[in-house]
């Protein structure tokens, strides 16, 4: 398998046919394609001195919390915290993944469309196994989510239809995906947390392509107060995102005294609200391109901090 950036022909285009980008993603993915369990060296040691995300974008860098911990504290912390993220994201993919199937259940199976998403699909479980065996490899307990919104979560993957699915896997994967390239290229990040990055990056870039695609394409199709409902709905999202990323769990394992009072610092971090604006930044450019910025969504993320 190679690595490399998402060429020209992997990414979607709101003036070709839906297929016609869908024959392209695919030519990608047979181009392009990982199988974690083998490409990545698992049985390598890890670099006791190295964080395991970049420094710069840890939930608690720069504030007076961070200035009393030692090295040995960040590490550990940016240990937590990737463990954080890649325990959500076994869940949102795992959700994507049944919003994909109940699709493709109803869709044409002949169409590139289809088999496009039966490859994302796959993407989406390898990546599952890639999140836990490095999860194991760096020897953190998983971060479960609580039974509420465990009950809640099982429910979505029935309400993801149409430009539901592409959005809900827009929200999860453009913001997640920036922040990883944030973090990938740091000297100071252990090298299979590197890989690990970097192959989700690789093949969400294709994953992403997808879902502006059909979102483009039926945004412009539905009715008007459809499309301001969406908009004005989307940034709800914005506030779950952020609560998962400032997880009380995260410190409470290293070895703070308050995790609610690390929570609320975490919050109130002016580093970390520049990155979120970051990783925010394209998603927003997108969601004004297509016209699904509404007034409502608009003072959530600006609330949040992930828009000025």
């Amino acid at each position: 398998m190679t690595a490399g950036n998402t060429s020209p022909a992997e990414s979607g285009s709101a003036e070709l046919p839906r297929e016609v980008v869908s024959n392209r993603l695919l030519k990608g993915s047979v181009k392009r394609s990982y199988i974690p369990v083998v490409d990545i060296d698992w049985e390598a040691p890890l670099d006791d001195d190295k964080f395991f995300v970049a420094p710069k974008t840890l939930s608690l860098y720069g504030t007076e919390l961070w200035d009393r911990m030692d090295r040995a504290q960040r590490i550990e912390l940016s240990r937590q915290e990737f463990v954080n993220m890649l325990s959500t994201a076994i869940w949102f993919e795992n959700i994507v993944n049944q919003g994909l199937l109940r699709h493709v259940m109803h869709a044409d199976p002949r169409s590139s469309e289809t088999h496009y998403s039966l490859t994302e699909l796959g993407d989406e479980t390898r990546h599952m196994v890639m999140f836990g065996k490095a999860i194991q490899k760096v020897g953190a307990e998983h971060v479960r989510v609580p039974l509420a919104q465990r009950v809640v979560l099982n429910t979505i993957p029935f309400f993801l239809r149409g430009s539901g699915l592409w959005l809900f896997a827009l929200l999860g994967e453009d913001i997640t995906d920036e922040l990883q390239r944030q973090m990938v290229d740091d000297p100071d990040v252990q090298p299979l947390a590197q890989r690990v990055l970097r192959v989700h990056i690789l093949e969400e870039a294709r994953h992403i392509s997808f879902a502006r695609d059909g979102i483009r394409k039926r945004v412009a199709e539905m009715p008007r107060w459809r499309r301001a409902v969406l908009a004005n709905v989307l940034g709800f999202h914005g506030i779950v995102n952020q609560q998962a990323f400032i997880n009380p769990v995260v410190y409470r394992r290293v070895g703070l005294p308050d995790p609610k009072a690390a929570r609320r610092a975490a919050k109130a971090n002016e580093n970390f609200r520049l990155v979120q604006k970051r990783c925010f930044a394209g998603l927003a450019e997108f969601f004004e391109e297509t016209g699904l910025m509404g007034r409502v969504s608009r003072k959530i993320w600006k609330k949040i901090g992930y828009l000025d």
